[in-house]
């Protein structure tokens, strides 16, 4: 019953806010990391199928945690989620700060195995922090007014 009474608080604003950013998310995260063609990136290791899979679960997180977040809330939970899962699902070598701190030859042969780990805590990262803001939520429902002396 707490999941129905908090879905009947979200309005359809919200709600389209957050399937609106779900949906950037997917396509300029994905543009960027290159997992599709595209004229403005090009990817130096191929993807996999489990890149877009976690990339469409962190654009769903983070819609629906743009859909449950409170005003004046912290993002910095959600924040490190999606740097965590993006590091993880973008090309290492074209990933030119990754590049500048770890050289070509560490990052093939010690990132590149764990890749797919690190977005995929990056993702547990990020649903961790929409379920957070759920359970925020929730204890901050709304309560009667006080009813007014006299």
């Amino acid at each position: 019953m707490k999941a129905r009474a908090l879905i009947e608080q979200i309005s359809t604003g919200r709600a389209m806010a957050g399937l609106g950013v779900a949906a950037a998310a997917f396509i300029l995260l994905g543009t960027v990391a290159a997992l599709w063609q595209n004229p403005f990136f090009v990817r130096m290791t191929p993807a996999g199928d489990w890149e877009i899979a976690l990339l469409a679960l962190l654009a769903l997180l983070t819609g629906a945690y743009v859909t449950v977040r409170r005003p004046f809330c912290s993002n910095k939970t959600m924040g490190a989620g999606g740097v965590l899962a993006f590091v993880g699902i973008a090309c290492p070598v074209c990933n030119q700060i990754l590049l500048l701190v770890f050289g070509s030859e560490l990052l093939l042969t010690y990132f590149e195995p764990i890749r797919v780990y690190v977005a995929a805590l990056g993702v547990v990262i990020a649903a961790w922090a929409v379920v957070y803001e759920l359970r925020r939520r929730e204890g901050a429902a709304p309560r009667e007014a006080p009813a007014l002396p006299g």
